[in-house]
Parts: C-alpha cells; sequence; structure tokens
C-alpha cells in the first residue's frame, strides 16, 4: 500500500513514517497544503493520512479538491481537534475514516487495512485478473490457486498492475508508485527492467494465463494471452 502522510508536525511524520514502513508500506510526505495539493495531482496513493490544520491551507480543502478531482485514494483524517464538527464535514465530504490525534500506530495501521477492505468491491479483499489472485493483505498471489512465492518488489509491481489492467504504464510512473518519489534520483531503470523480468519468469512458470508485455517507447501493458 502507497500512503501519503499530509502532516505539518515534523516529529509525527517521522514517527509516522517509520511506523508504516515497518509494517512494509511505501511512504511519502508533505507538509503544507501547497506540496500535498502537487503531490496529489501528480502520483496516485492507496491512502492519504490527512491533517485538518495546514500551513497554507485547510485539510478538508484538500479533500474536497481530491474527491471533486475523482480521485480514489481511501482518506483517514488525522486532527488534533477532536471535534464532532470535523468529523461529521470530513465523513460527509467523502473521508473514509476519521482518527484523533493522539492515536496509537497500531490502530492507524488497523484502521488503514480496514478502510483498504471496505473499499474493494464486494468485500471481496483480492485483485483477480485472468487466472492470477493478489491479497494485498496477506501477500498472497496465486496462479489457478496454486500459491506463488514473490519478493516484496515483485509484489509490489505486480499489485500496481493488477489494478489497471489493459493500461499502459509508463516505466516512471511503474518506478515511482513502487519505489516511491525517492526514484528521481536514480540514473536508469535497470531496476525495474531487473524485477519485472524476474516477475514475468515467475508468472511464466506458474502457468500464468496474464502477461505483462512491453510496449515500444511507453513502458508495460498487463494483458490476458
Amino acid at each position: 500500500m502507497k500512503v501519503l502522510i499530509v502532516e505539518d508536525e515534523l516529529a509525527l511524520v517521522e514517527l509516522t513514517s517509520k511506523a508504516l514502513k515497518k509494517e512494509g508500506f511505501i511512504v511519502e510526505t508533505a507538509t503544507d497544503y501547497p506540496s500535498a495539493a502537487e503531490k496529489l495531482a501528480v502520483y496516485s496513493y492507496d491512502c492519504v493520512l490527512l491533517d485538518v490544520m495546514l500551513p497554507g491551507g485547510s485539510g478538508l480543502d484538500l479533500l474536497r479538491r481530491l474527491k471533486a478531482d475523482g480521485n480514489r485514494a481511501n482518506v483517514i483524517i488525522t486532527s488534533a481537534k477532536d471535534s464532532l464538527d470535523d468529523k461529521v464535514t470530513g465523513l460527509g465530504l467523502g473521508a473514509d475514516d476519521y482518527l484523533a490525534k493522539p492515536f496509537h500506530m497500531a490502530e492507524l495501521v488497523a484502521r488503514m487495512r480496514s478502510v483498504a477492505r471496505r473499499s474493494m468491491n464486494a468485500g471481496d479483499f483480492a485483485f483477480v485478473f485472468g487466472n492470477v489472485s493478489l491479497e494485498p493483505d496477506t501477500g498472497r498471489v496465486t496462479v489457478a490457486g496454486q500459491d506463488v512465492l514473490l519478493l516484496k518488489k515483485e509484489f509490489d509491481i505486480l499489485k500496481y498492475f493488477i489494478q489497471r489492467p489493459e493500461h499502459i504504464v509508463d516505466k516512471a510512473v511503474l518506478a515511482e508508485a513502487v519505489w516511491g518519489d525517492h526514484v528521481d534520483q536514480a540514473d536508469d531503470f535497470q531496476f525495474v527492467y531487473a524485477q519485472v523480468k524476474n516477475l514475468r519468469k515467475k508468472l511464466d512458470g506458474a502457468g500464468a494465463d496474464i502477461e505483462i508485455r512491453s510496449v515500444y517507447g511507453f513502458g508495460y501493458k498487463l494483458i490476458n494471452r
């Protein structure tokens, strides 16, 4: 799961970021309204942890903008103001949950997983394409019902593609989604090519009827064979 923490308390940003990374999440941060708005416009996230009081604007205004743009990220409002008005307004604007600060990290993680499960169609928390099934919560991948063991980055790549079947994915976008926005510091995308190659081998070896096909000059596309 890729998470954006929108919070201006730097100590809390660091604490939350470390805790979520320990749980295996990909974490990015924004400490004010403008930087959060920019990241949400450019990058995709599975979950946004959104503070109400932000330098440069209101978290509730950011939530309005996010929903108006059709952004499908789950949103959990995190606010020091244990205010009924904030909670009602935020949930009314489309937030998935509300967590008053201070909070325990274990509760935050549980809330994040809960809203992710609720957002899945028919409550079935698995992505399925062809004969391949991927369960984000458990890390399980199966091909025709048989388990396939993937390394973490291979799993993250497959998760990204299986949520976007038949869509062309630019290699730079894929790299940012799986490795985070620090990937901008990389000189090339050889690490992406290597991981995709390994994932292809494992899927082929397991008899998958889907394929991560190269699209010359653009990137990749997940298709049925």
